[in-house]
């Protein structure tokens, strides 16, 4: 009986962390959406929801039956079978990177106590990260890049010119900005010498720098930029630009179909705020909480969780105030930007991180 605790104590702990995660990460996106909804109107003189509950609380809970109810219209000359797969391979890829982000410290104090038997220690620690790789700066970067396919797709299966216009427009935006996105990340796994994102974040800690947003601003503000592309985000929203393309590559996109799609982007919102957070300030490190609390206690980690949610939140409302400031970039503009200024701009601060790291270890 003791073995079989002993196997499936762990098993039972991990799934539970990571329903958590998965849950939590939804939430955050759905109430995006709403604090999005209210800045806006709030920024055009606007009052936003506020019918579905106290002050429109319940409106995202609105919005999901609104699309779990309404008609389901697929085109007669589409391609049916990528057409339903485009969706699906868009938000995958954008909730894939949530297994590797690490989202507080360990728990090393932690005691189960009501249990009869001895677990071993290993099993008294309890991370707060679903999969720890060595690589998990790749695996992000390499899974949000696939996430284009779903966009790709949708516009080419959607057998419509303004949907194919936005998936190819979204294919060249992702391959000008990656490349911009992958130099900025460069400067910091060479400070940090890792490309573990919890690595980053211990790497941080013990620097004479402290966050890396000091040692690395001008990739801190390319990979902010790139961020924005890639999320397809106002003023790089130009795979869909309502002005010219209708609605570009989701335009024969209705009801679930059309909610997956509208998931995948905010879902990506998020993503590229743990990203910032992780890579250039701290991710879930606070200076001085040691001090405090003990490290490895569960309140050090519960403050160091809520100062990480709070920093992707910071992150969040930056990409609503944009969106809310900055009119849209011609196509043209954009491609310029990304090659003609942000690319040089990265690839100078990976020339000036190595001077640092140089000298550094003189």
């Amino acid at each position: 009986m003791e073995a079989i605790v002993k196997t499936i104590f762990p098993v039972a702990v991990i799934s539970v962390g990571i329903f958590l995660a998965f849950q939590g990460v939804l939430m955050i996106v759905a109430y995006t959406v709403l604090a999005e909804r209210k800045v806006l109107g709030w920024i055009q003189g606007r009052i936003g929801p506020n019918r579905v509950g106290w002050w429109g609380v319940l409106q995202p809970f609105a919005d999901l039956f609104k699309f779990i109810f309404k008609e389901d219209i697929v085109p007669d000359k589409s391609t049916k079978f990528v057409y339903y797969l485009a969706p699906i391979v868009a938000l995958t890829c954008a909730l894939l990177p949530i297994v590797v982000y690490p989202f507080g410290p360990a728990i090393t104090t932690i005691d189960w106590g009501f249990l009869p038997y001895n677990l071993g220690d290993n099993i008294r620690q309890l991370p707060m990260t679903i999969a720890q790789i060595d690589v998990g700066v790749l695996f992000v970067l390499g899974i949000t890049s696939v996430g284009v396919y779903g966009i790709a797709l949708a516009g080419w299966s959607s057998n419509n010119k303004y949907s194919l216009m936005g998936g190819l427009r979204s294919s060249a935006q992702l391959i000008s900005y990656e490349l911009a996105m992958g130099a900025s990340v460069i400067g910091v796994v060479m400070l940090a010498g890792t490309l573990d994102l919890n690595g980053i974040i211990f790497a941080q800690i013990n620097s004479p720098f402290g966050w890396f947003i000091i040692p690395q601003f001008i990739g801190f503000v390319v990979f902010l930029i790139a961020a924005f592309a890639e999320t397809n985000r106002v003023p790089f929203d130009l795979p869909e630009a309502e002005t010219e393309l209708v609605a570009g590559f989701h335009t024969e996109y209705s009801a679930l179909k059309f909610a997956l799609f509208f998931m995948a982007e905010y879902v990506n919102m998020f993503t590229v705020s743990v990203m910032v957070t992780v890579l250039f300030l701290g991710g879930w490190y606070i200076p001085g909480l040691s001090y405090i609390f003990e490290v490895g206690s569960i309140p050090y980690a519960l403050f160091s969780h809520i100062g990480f949610i709070g920093k992707i939140c910071a992150f969040l409302f930056f990409y609503i105030w944009i969106r809310g400031t900055l009119p849209r970039f011609r196509f043209d503009q954009l491609m310029n930007f990304g090659w003609k200024f942000l690319l040089p701009l990265a690839l100078a601060n990976v020339i000036f991180t190595i001077l640092i790291v140089y000298f550094l270890n003189r």
